[in-house]
C-alpha cells in the first residue's frame, strides 16, 4: 500500500508572524485553497489545538482514532500528534492554535504544566462533550476570545486573550475533573511526565523498563509505582503503549518496508519485531497496514 510522505505542519500565523496564538474558523479552513497539504490526509501538527464545534456533525481523526462530533464537542490535540479532518457540510466551529511560548511566556510554570495536562492523551481523554451550562460557559468564553482577536485588535488584545484563554482552560480542567475525564493525582505526576517525555523521545532505542529507570535514577519498582498510581498500568505496559503507537505511525504514514520499520524501532531482527508487534496488537505489521 503506497503511503504519501507524512506532512509536518509548523505553526504560522498568517496575520501576525510573531503572534504565538491564532484562531481559525473551521468553515473557513475547509474553503481554503492556499494550503500546501490536504487537511483530509494525515498530517503532524507542531503546535496545540482546541477544536470546538458550534453547529453540525462530523468526524475528526487523532492518532488513527476516529472521534465523531456534534454541537458542543471539544477536542484537544497535542503537539506532535497526527490528525486529519473529514469535511462536513453546514459545519461551524473554531480552532484555537497556540505554541508552548504562548503559555510559558505568560503563566507560571506550575499553571502552564497544569494546562498542558488537558492535551496529554495519556492523562486526559481528547474528546469532551459539553451540554447545558457547560456548553454556554465555553461557547461564550471562546466568543469573547474571538471578539478580541478579530474585532478589537489593539495593543491590549494579546493580554486579554491570554487571560480569557487561562479561564477557558481552567474551566475545561474543572469540567474534566468533575466528570473524572482527567488524572489530576499530584503525587508522582512530576515523575510520570518525566518518564513520558523520555519514552516518547527514546522508544525507538529501547523499550526496557530498566533503561528508563536508570535514566531517571530510580528503581524499576519505583517506576512501576509511578505508572500504577497515575494511569493504573505497569511501567512495561506504559512503555509498550507508546512504542506501539510510534510503530503504527510509521506503518500507516510512510512507504518504509517492514524490515526498515523494525530497524528504526530498535529491533535488529525483523522476526523479533513481528513477534512483538503481533503480541501487542494481535495482527502482523502487514495486516495492520492493509486494514488501515
Amino acid at each position: 500500500m503506497k503511503k504519501n510522505q507524512l506532512k509536518h505542519i509548523k505553526y504560522k500565523n498568517q496575520k501576525n508572524e510573531k503572534a504565538p496564538f491564532d484562531i481559525l474558523k473551521l468553515e473557513d479552513l475547509y474553503r481554503r485553497t492556499d494550503l500546501d497539504h490536504s487537511i483530509e490526509e494525515y498530517h503532524k501538527v507542531e503546535f496545540y489545538i482546541i477544536l470546538f464545534i458550534k453547529k453540525g456533525k462530523g468526524q475528526h481523526t487523532i492518532d488513527n482514532k476516529d472521534y465523531p462530533y456534534k454541537k458542543g464537542t471539544l477536542l484537544t490535540i497535542r503537539k506532535d500528534q497526527i490528525q486529519k479532518f473529514k469535511k462536513s457540510r453546514n459545519l461551524e466551529g473554531s480552532l484555537l492554535l497556540f505554541t508552548n511560548e504562548f503559555l510559558v511566556s505568560y503563566l507560571e510554570k506550575t499553571e502552564s504544566q497544569k494546562i498542558m495536562l488537558l492535551f496529554n492523551d495519556l492523562l486526559s481523554v481528547p474528546k469532551l462533550q459539553l451540554e447545558g451550562m457547560n456548553f454556554d460557559k465555553i461557547y461564550h468564553n471562546i466568543k469573547r476570545i474571538e471578539n478580541e482577536y478579530f474585532t478589537i485588535k489593539d495593543e491590549h488584545s494579546l493580554s486579554v486573550i491570554r487571560n480569557e484563554f487561562h479561564i477557558l482552560t481552567t474551566q475545561l480542567l474543572r469540567i474534566k475533573a468533575i466528570g473524572k475525564h482527567i488524572a489530576l493525582e499530584k503525587k508522582y505526576l512530576k515523575e510520570f511526565l518525566e518518564l513520558q517525555n523520555l519514552v516518547e523521545k527514546n522508544a525507538r532505542k529501547t523499550l526496557k523498563v530498566k533503561d528508563f529507570a536508570s535514566e531517571m535514577n530510580i528503581s524499576t519498582k519505583t517506576l512501576n509505582v509511578v505508572t500504577k498510581k497515575i494511569i493504573n498500568k505497569s511501567a512495561k505496559q506504559f512503555i509498550d503503549e507508546i512504542g506501539i503507537k510510534q510503530m503504527k505511525r510509521l506503518l500507516l504514514n510512510t512507504n518504509l518496508s517492514v524490515k526498515e520499520i523494525a530497524y528504526r524501532s530498535g529491533f535488529e531482527e525483523t522476526t523479533n519485531f513481528y513477534k512483538y508487534f503481533k503480541r501487542q496488537t494481535q495482527s502482523t505489521p502487514e495486516q495492520f497496514r492493509l486494514a488501515n
